[in-house]
Parts: structure tokens; C-alpha cells; sequence
């Protein structure tokens, strides 16, 4: 492939990766288009990482070294400074794609010209647990749009982008995000032209034994409060990081509402995006709202942080009361009432 523009570039972050990497790339070389590269960036593995990637016989695959450890954002970036595509893939290292995957984001991005990035609904699984898309029927670039005003709704190993697009993201990812690097570069590369996604599951994404640690998650929920916060300062002033924080908190990483009136808040943040956003995505923007802000308030419930009284009064006008009648919500109730010692008002 050397001197030839590829026509997609498989860009991957490797730190560590040796137990899963081999099947990641088995799963891309196994795709039904061949016009591709694999750039993988090693970040100073301490395994065997490199030694199996030195297994694998195809031209396509090429392996840059990180002079140090820097992180998932400085690899990824590392890596497409090497990728040569038109279009560039994401993918973590112990992921695994659909053999139909590039044919179908391309041909998708082939038909929607103003599509800059394209993701799809994955398919988690650990052992053999698997696990729905939460997001199975999101598609609409403007349903996306208001999405990303609340939270992260797209996975990383199923973006494709433009090349050019991608190539203008100076850099292309930022360290200072990370944890959230990848709902960064969403945000950045909106400008661009808009974000589709495709409702099949073209990705199969690995969960892991024990989840992540609490200092990852809370990493996690102070960077994606930081990208929310460059995007709600012009709405909120210096309430746009307070906001952001109780969105990536309760609405994108579901934690309960420690009460009541953080609650209500959450609900007036919410108005106020959907005032400011008035015709972005119509209809869906208030029947998601309404369903967010339930959820929120149920997870409350259930943990005893507050009682029915409490979050009716907690209530904004765009919770639709239909959304709170599900068989769940007498469940969440009773082990909340349970867990409080008796009916809290």
C-alpha cells in the first residue's frame, strides 16, 4: 500500500492491550472492503502487546511507538499523524467490528454529504452477557444534536470520520479532556458538518470484569462536565460548570440526586436548554427531557434521597406525568420508603 492513499485509516490506541488486540484486528482485516490501514500507537505497553502485534503478516497493519506513556488521547492523536485515509475509523484495542462495518458507515457517508462523522449502536458483551444499545433508535443528526447538550450518546469504536475533518482537529484529540477526549472531539468536529449514526449494531464493545474505578468514574464525570461547560457558558455564565457537573452526574452517568432540590434543579437545567434549543429536534427533545427527568427522579426514589411528595413538587413543566406512570415506579417507591425506614414527604 505504500506511495497509495487508502481509502479508510483504522486509527487505535494500544496500552496494554495484548489479551484482546489480536482479535481486534482479526476483525478489521476481516472486513468486507479491503481498502484500509490499521495504525495502531503503542503508549509504552509494559505486556506483550507489541510482540503479538509482530504476529500479525499484513501490509496494512503499521505500529508506531510513543517515545513515553502519555495517555489514550496523545496515542490516538500519535496515531493520525500516520494515518494517510480519507476517512478515519476509531477503534479501541479490545473491540470488535462487524465484517460489514466500513462498507456500511461509508456508503452512509457516500449518501449524506453534509455527514461529517458517522457512528453506530453497538452491541456491549462481557463472557457471554450481552447487552442492547442504550441509545438503539438514535439516528437523527438533530436528535443527536440535542443528545449531546446532555450527554456523550456515541461510542468511539464506532465513529467514521471525514479525513479532512478530522486532519482540521488541531490536535485531533486533547489530553486536557481525558476521559471524555472522545466527546471532545464530537463537539470540535461539529463545526464541520453534522453527526449521524447508523441503528445496527456494526461494533461489538467489550465490558469488563469489575467495572471501572471510582477515581476513573469521577475523571470521567469532571471531563465531560468540562466539554458541557464550553458549550452551556453562553446560557448559564458562571453557572455553566455547576450545571454541566449536575448534567454529567445525574442525567449522563445516572447517579441519584442526593435530594430534592438538586433534583429540581437538574429539571431547570434542562428547561433551559430545551428553550434555548427551541426547534432543534422537535418533539423528541421534549418527550427525551421528560423521559431524563424521570429517570433522575426515580433513581432518587429508589435510593431514599426523597419521597412522592417531594418529587412532585420537584417536578418542571416538561415531565410529562404519562412518562412517570411504569410498573417500575411503584417498585422504586416501595425500596426507597424501605430503605428511608418509612413514607419521607
Amino acid at each position: 500500500m505504500t506511495g497509495r492513499t487508502p481509502t479508510v485509516s483504522v486509527v487505535m490506541a494500544a496500552y496494554n492491550g495484548a489479551a484482546f488486540i489480536r482479535d481486534t484486528i482479526d476483525s478489521v482485516l476481516a472486513q468486507t472492503m479491503d481498502d484500509f490501514e490499521i495504525v495502531v500507537a503503542d503508549d509504552c505497553s509494559k505486556d506483550d502487546t507489541l510482540g503479538v502485534l509482530a504476529t500479525i503478516d499484513d501490509p496494512r497493519l503499521r505500529v508506531v511507538r510513543a517515545r513515553r506513556n502519555g495517555g489514550p488521547a496523545a496515542a490516538r492523536t500519535l496515531a493520525m499523524a500516520h494515518a494517510r485515509g480519507r476517512y478515519v475509523a476509531g477503534l479501541d484495542q479490545d473491540d470488535i467490528c462487524r465484517p460489514e462495518r466500513l462498507a456500511k458507515q461509508l456508503a452512509y457517508l457516500d449518501s449524506h454529504p453534509d455527514v461529517v462523522l458517522v457512528a453506530t449502536t453497538i452491541e456491549m458483551f462481557e463472557g457471554e452477557t450481552t447487552r442492547r444499545d442504550p441509545y438503539p433508535d438514535l439516528v437523527d443528526p438533530g436528535e443527536i444534536d440535542w443528545t449531546m447538550w446532555l450527554l456523550n450518546p456515541l461510542a468511539w469504536s464506532t465513529v467514521l470520520m471525514r479525513g479532512a475533518a478530522a486532519r482540521a482537529l488541531v490536535p485531533f484529540e486533547r489530553d486536557d479532556y481525558r476521559f471524555a477526549e472522545d466527546f471532545d472531539l464530537y463537539a470540535r468536529i461539529r463545526a464541520h458538518g453534522r453527526i449521524g449514526r447508523i441503528a445496527e449494531p456494526l461494533v461489538r464493545y467489550r465490558m469488563h470484569a469489575g467495572g471501572a474505578s471510582q477515581a476513573y468514574e469521577e475523571g470521567m464525570i469532571a471531563s465531560a462536565a468540562r466539554v458541557l461547560a464550553d458549550r452551556y457558558a453562553p446560557l448559564f455564565g458562571i453557572e455553566a460548570m455547576p450545571a454541566a457537573v449536575l448534567m454529567s452526574r445525574h442525567a449522563a452517568s445516572g447517579y441519584a440526586p442526593p435530594d430534592a432540590a438538586t433534583l429540581a434543579r437538574c429539571g431547570e437545567i434542562i428547561a433551559t436548554l430545551l428553550a434555548a434549543h427551541a426547534g432543534l429536534a422537535p418533539g423528541f427533545a421534549e418527550r427525551s427531557a421528560s423521559r431524563l427527568w424521570w429517570r433522575m427522579a426515580r433513581s432518587g426514589l429508589r435510593t431514599g434521597r426523597y419521597g412522592v411528595a417531594a418529587t412532585l413538587r420537584a417536578r418542571p413543566a416538561f415531565a410529562r406525568a404519562s412518562d412517570a406512570i411504569r410498573p417500575t415506579m411503584l417498585r422504586d417507591m416501595l425500596i426507597g420508603a424501605a430503605r428511608r425506614g418509612g413514607i419521607r414527604r
